[in-house]
Parts: C-alpha cells; sequence; structure tokens
C-alpha cells in the first residue's frame, strides 16, 4: 500500500483544467455538504478563515473520500505548521504571499521527507499514513505532494521566472485582490492595470512548464482567466455563496432590486 494518490496534482500534468471553491466558514460540516457540490478541489481557508489546526484537520477528514480534492491554505509558510496539515492528511498546499525563489525552496524542503526536505517522520500519528495502517507511506509520500506558490505582489511578479524555475513547484496561483492592492488599487481586482499583469504572469508560468492557478467571485471574469489560460481556477466561496443566497431569497420574497457585486472576496 501507498500514500494515497493525489488526483488533483495528476490532472494538472494531465492537462485537464480543475474548478474549484473556496471553503473559509471553519465548518467540517459545511466542506462535507460543499463536496457533493461537484467541485474538483474545495479550498480550506486557513489565512483568512476562522480555522485552527483542529477544525483544518476535521475539514479534511470531511473531504478523505468524497470527489473534491482538499487544497489547504495555511497562514503562512512555516515549516512547523505545515508538518502538522501533511500528518492530519493535506496532500496539496496554497502557501501566500511567495516573493523569491528562496521561498519556494524552502517550502519544497518543508514537505518532503529528508533527504529531500524537512519534514518530520511522524505520519504514523496520524491520518496522512491511515495511522501507521500505510506500510508503504514514507517511501511514497513525497510524490504525491502538490505545492501551489501565491503570487500576490508586485515583488512577487518580478521573480516569478525563478519561483517557476524551483523543482518541487506544482504550480503558481495569482492572487487579484491582494495583487491588486500592492498595486495601488485596493478592491479593484479587475482593473485593466491588473489585468494585464495577469496576462503577463500566466505567459511566463506557462513557458515554465507549471500550473496557472487563480481565484474570484465574478464569473465575467472568471470566463476571462479561463480564456487566458488558467489550469485551476476557484470561482468563489462558500461565505459569498451564503451571503448571496440568503440576501437574494430575501430580496426575491419583498420585491426588492438586487444590489451590485462586491469587490474583492
Amino acid at each position: 500500500m501507498a500514500a494515497p494518490r493525489n488526483a488533483f496534482k495528476t490532472a494538472l500534468r494531465e492537462g485537464r483544467f480543475q474548478l474549484g471553491l473556496w471553503v473559509a466558514l471553519g465548518s467540517a460540516y459545511a466542506a462535507e455538504i460543499l463536496s457533493g457540490s461537484g467541485y474538483d478541489w474545495l479550498l480550506i481557508d486557513g489565512e483568512h478563515g476562522p480555522n485552527d489546526m483542529p477544525l483544518i484537520s476535521a475539514q479534511i477528514g470531511a473531504l478523505r473520500h468524497s470527489p473534491s480534492h482538499a487544497m489547504v491554505r495555511p497562514p503562512m509558510g512555516e515549516a512547523w505548521l505545515l508538518k502538522q496539515l501533511l500528518d492530519q492528511g493535506a496532500q496539496t498546499f496554497l502557501i501566500p504571499m511567495v516573493e523569491s525563489a528562496a521561498e519556494a525552496e524552502a517550502l519544497v524542503r518543508a514537505v518532503r521527507y529528508p533527504p529531500h526536505g524537512i519534514r518530520g517522520v511522524g505520519a504514523g500519528l496520524g491520518r496522512a499514513s491511515d495511522f501507521n495502517r500505510v506500510p508503504d507511506y514514507l517511501a511514497t509520500a513525497n510524490d504525491e505532494i502538490c505545492l501551489i506558490v501565491q503570487i500576490e505582489s508586485r515583488a512577487g511578479l518580478a521573480a516569478i521566472d525563478e519561483i517557476a524555475a524551483v523543482e518541487g513547484v506544482d504550480g503558481l496561483f495569482i492572487g487579484p485582490s491582494d495583487l491588486a492592492a500592492d498595486m495601488g488599487l485596493l478592491g479593484e481586482p479587475g482593473a485593466p492595470e491588473v489585468l494585464a499583469a495577469i496576462t503577463d504572469a500566466f505567459q511566463r508560468i506557462k513557458a515554465a512548464g507549471k500550473a496557472r492557478g487563480i481565484m474570484t467571485v465574478s464569473l465575467p471574469q472568471a470566463e476571462i482567466y479561463r480564456d487566458l489560460g488558467a489550469d485551476f481556477m476557484a470561482i468563489g466561496t462558500d461565505v459569498t455563496c451564503l451571503v448571496s443566497a440568503a440576501d437574494n431569497l430575501r430580496r426575491r420574497f419583498l420585491g426588492e432590486e438586487k444590489t451590485g457585486e462586491r469587490g474583492g472576496y
């Protein structure tokens, strides 16, 4: 028996577009509900969602046998935190605010066992090895890890070529909202200047042979990103879906007009 196959990583390697949704409510029950909605992947958000290790672990468990692959975004790319998430069964990571090849290289080492990295040999205590029931887990785990680094600043954009060249980085994910803010366009992720920067970034990422990812809560913007060649993309969040459904239900009943779309998340 080997480590569980990472279906998301396999799909990226085979060039199959992967559609996702943000999971930020901090609820394993919500994650389980969403896992039946047909998304290829669900992002458990530890950066902006009200999540801690037990909550994230519970959500990973809720998605364990579902068709939707669990991607985890920790609040930052700290090795000690990644070690815990790995042992809880996380195989795909989205690491925020990566701005250099050196940072990317450190992340690659953080999610791999020696001699290729610094991951601690403790998966026998966690879900990753099915609680030590997978005899070949240690020998096969590295191959199933998928590392996505998030580019969301001008510094990150400037270093894209070097970051994309790092062996062990499987994809680069552009964060339009934070990128827009860093460009002096806070709350305007759809601004022409931001789109131009994303277009250039996508071209450079493709040239490096890595997967291109992005997210938006605007479907018209999502169509633009898909046309630009996004290989994986999130098109909303559980929070925005809940707010939209609840608000619009009340408005429809009362005959009120729908308000305009909000920026960012």
